[in-house]
This record gives C-alpha cells, structure tokens and sequence, in this order.
C-alpha cells in the first residue's frame, strides 16, 4: 500500500530515510530554509549531508510553512536534532492528534529546568494526543543510502504508529522490528553516542582491543542499568537499539562521536573536534544531560562521567583513563565491592 510520508528535516538520516522510502511511497522532504530547499530541489544531492547520493523522483523537497498539509500525510517524521524536537513536535502536533508521528534523533533533551528527558518524554509533554514512536538501531545514514542491509527497531506504544513505520521503511534492504519498550529503545539510542567518544578516546590513545572491548561491555552496563531506572526491560539493551547500536557506533569509522573522541585524544579542543565534523555529535550534547538524570535516579555511570569531564576540560585523555582504570573493585553483575582473601 503506497503511503504519503513527510520527513521534516534534512539531515543526513532525514535524507537517507526519505530515500529509503521512496522507492515505494510519495515522500515530502522538508526544509526550514527556503534556499536550502531550493538547491535541494534544483541539484536533487544533499551535498552538505549526504554527497554523492541523488534523492529519487518520489521525493518531493519543499519549505512551505507546516500547516494542514500535514494531516494528510499517513506518517510524519521528525528528522531534527533532540535540540529541535520540543518545538517541531508543538507545532505538528496541531494537525497531527491521533495520527502517527515517529521521531529519528537520539539524545536527552538539555535544560536548565529539569534532568534531560528522553524524546517519548517530551513528546508526552507537549504533543500527547499524537500517536508517537521511536525509529532506532545501528545505521550509518550514508550505508542506508547505499541501500546496504540494515535492521531497525520501530518503538512505540501504539500498534498504529508501529504499523505505520514498518509499512513505510521495511524493505528489501530496510529491515524493521517492531518493540513497545520505547524507555529502553531510547536510552540506548541516546548513551551509545556517549560511549561512543569514549571509545574514540581510547582507539586514539592506542590502547588496544582489550581496552575496546571492555569498555563496551561495561558501557553496555552502564546503558542496561539507566534503562532499567526508567522502566525499560534488561532484554531490550540485548536487541538492535542496544547491542547492536553500541558495537556499530563504538568501531564503526563512520561514528561522528567515535571520531570526536579520537580527536580528544590528538590534543584537539572540543571546538576544534566538533568544527572538523561539519555535522552534529549528538553525545557531546547528551553527555551531561545523560549524566545528570542518572545522578538523579541514584545511577553509577563512570564512562559517561569521565567523557563530562573530558568534554566540560576538567581531565585530560590520559587522566580521564586512569580515573576510570583506578576504580574500586566490584562485582561485574553488581555495585558492591567484593571481599579479597
């Protein structure tokens, strides 16, 4: 059944979705700036996110103001940044109640108000009577681009905003599983970033597969025990948007937060880090937000601490290290420090 989808938003991601799915469904690709869409339009290439890679004639650009056109659309999705969420969600949730809208960013919310919150958290807020949902895992956007084999989870709530996802993305090389633990889909979407530059961090100290290895099993914890703070299930941090989303993100050369860790650890300045990426880092901005929320659940989280600190400049890489090298013993399955005879 051939839909009408919006994408709003393009990004990198924003991009390589609304490709993905218009090999079968009328996409509207949108874009706040005027000019932007029109080169967009004009060039049909996102050279600025997403080079090399021409959209299909089923995508459809535009920068016309978001209005009832919306509520024609069988799904919206929101391809900003978490920074952009709050207020794109607002404003479509006017036409949009009761329909399906999914999200594509990863991250906590930052504000000087309260502990950061998680996307379905905000859409809770401020957009309650959409049907929301969550379209997470491991994706390079420039591999789904390519149309190389990639797996996904639609988390949500609502079997409607499920089904509208998976009717709208599942292909021949688009694979979406569907999961209504949106709490634990969206904490691992949000620290693998964070373990991300941590893992950057050490790739770029040279330290060895060992090291990287075990800071993505103990990152894995530290994401398994926020999750469950939040009411998610231990098994999701086992599936796609855990496992799966950290290993990609940790080792994958495509990793923006990875490369930003590894500059850390050249002597660049996080401006200078961020500046060479020419796109977002989202754990530079989840780093602190993510920290703080555990902090208030009561949360252990060393890795993402020492990446605040690494990032806020008050360690150094080999400092940062050290700290964590030098904790405590404990057991590996728990808090407590063992007992040595």
């Amino acid at each position: 059944m051939s839909m009408k989808i919006a994408v709003l938003g393009a990004g990198a991601f924003g991009t390589a979705m609304a490709m993905a799915a218009a090999d079968r469904h009328a996409i509207t690709l949108w874009l706040r700036d005027t000019g932007q869409a029109d080169a967009l339009a004009r060039t049909r290439v996102n050279e600025r996110y997403l080079p090399g890679h021409a959209l299909p004639a089923a995508v459809q650009v535009t920068s016309e103001a978001l209005g009832p056109w919306l509520a024609e659309q069988d799904l919206v999705v929101v391809a900003t940044p978490m920074a952009a969420l709050r207020g794109m969600l607002q404003t479509v949730s006017t036409w949009c109640a009761g329909r399906p809208v999914a999200w594509l960013c990863k991250g906590f919310e930052h504000s000087a108000e309260q502990a950061g919150c998680l996307a379905h958290e905000v859409q809770a807020q401020v957009a309650p009577l959409v049907l929301g949902g969550a379209l997470s895992g491991p994706s390079f956007a420039q591999e789904v681009a390519a149309r190389q084999p990639t797996a996904l989870v639609a988390a949500s709530l609502h079997p409607a905003c499920q089904e509208a996802m998976v009717q709208a993305f599942h292909g021949p090389s688009l694979r979406l599983y569907v999961n209504d633990d949106i709490a634990g889909v969206e904490v691992g979407g949000a620290v693998k970033n964070v373990l991300a530059i941590a893992a950057g961090l050490c790739d770029g100290l040279q330290l060895g597969l060992n090291a990287r290895a075990a800071l993505i099993t103990r990152g894995l914890a530290e994401i398994t025990r926020l999750g469950m703070a939040l009411g998610a299930r231990p098994d999701t941090f086992m599936g796609l948007s855990g496992l799966g989303d950290v290993v990609l993100t940790t080792t994958g050369d495509l990793s923006r937060n990875r490369r930003v860790g590894m500059a850390l650890a050249s002597g660049m300045t996080l401006a200078q880090a961020v500046a060479s990426l020419g796109h977002v880092a989202e754990g530079v901005y989840t780093a602190r937000t993510a920290v703080r929320r555990a902090q208030a659940l009561g949360v252990e989280m060393p890795i993402a601490e020492a990446v605040v600190a690494l990032l806020e400049g008050q360690t150094t890489p080999a400092q940062a290290v050290a700290t964590l090298m030098g904790r405590g013993l404990r057991q590996e399955n728990g808090s407590s420090t063992p007992s040595i005879h």
